[in-house]
């Protein structure tokens, strides 16, 4: 009995291994889609996945900036071979992750430095990308040019009531 415990622990051990380090993957591959400024897909040894960059949220492709969120993330990462730092998946199945890009600056925080997208607070604690986006907002970078801009997540909640 004591044998049969130790197999099954070890085996739990095993997969609760195999669970955990899944998530936390870095891999690298080519940009072939912007879906809008928050979601792209890359080629992943043939086989496209969907990334969700991790901590941001962009205005959604009808809202004010939504189109030249796409556009920048076009500009600046269409095409390239990115790395991508994966944290978890989300209800959708999609990755959820940081995108460097091949100079190594990170995709997710040059949306928002450069106004293209909020910290998404209710996801992130990370102080430097609320320092990042308080900046953006003084120097009324991007969106922040707009007067009264509405972020993604209650332009979405105004849209379902």
């Amino acid at each position: 009995m004591n044998t049969v415990l130790n197999r099954l622990s070890f085996a739990f051990l095993i997969i609760l291994l195999f669970v955990t380090t899944s998530f936390a993957a870095t891999f690298t591959g080519k940009v072939i889609r912007v879906l809008d400024g928050d979601t792209i897909e890359v080629l992943i040894n043939k086989d496209p996945v969907r990334i969700r960059l991790a901590d941001i949220d962009c205005p959604e492709k009808k809202q004010p900036f939504g189109q030249a969120a796409k556009k920048y993330v076009l500009k600046i990462a269409a095409q390239k071979i990115v790395t991508v730092e994966s944290k978890t998946k989300d209800r959708y199945g999609r990755t959820i992750g940081e995108v460097f890009l091949p100079n190594g600056d990170s995709l997710n925080r040059l949306l928002i430095r450069d106004g293209y997208a909020w910290h998404y607070k209710k996801y992130s604690k990370d102080e430097s990308l609320a320092k990042l986006e308080n900046k953006a907002r003084k120097h009324k970078v991007g969106l922040w040019q707009d007067k009264n801009p509405i972020a993604p997540w209650e332009w979405r909640r105004g849209k379902r009531e």
